[in-house]
């Protein structure tokens, strides 16, 4: 799914590691969970974002995306996207 606007509570964050992607940059990556009245579904939270969102946060995220990683759906904010901080 494309262009998907939300507004979710971070339940979870993994830990932060160190990525190499394709064009040779190392990036920050955390892996969330969060949660709306529909369910769970985890997110990836990329560089500054992974220092910015805490557990219990209410986020909103505009025009994300949906991926499957690992035979899971995963919820992405992506270069396009945008992700707000609401509060707690």
């Amino acid at each position: 799914m494309r262009r998907i606007d939300i507004e979710v509570k971070v339940v979870e964050i993994g830990d932060i590691r160190e990525v190499v992607t394709r064009d040779g940059t190392t990036h920050r990556v955390a892996t969330a969970t969060v949660s709306d009245d529909s369910g769970d579904i985890k997110m990836s939270l990329w560089d500054e974002h992974t220092d910015q969102v805490k557990v219990g946060d209410q986020i909103r995220i505009e025009n994300g995306y949906t991926t499957s990683f690992r035979n899971e759906t995963q919820l992405n904010v992506g270069r396009y996207g945008r992700l707000i901080i609401l509060g707690q």
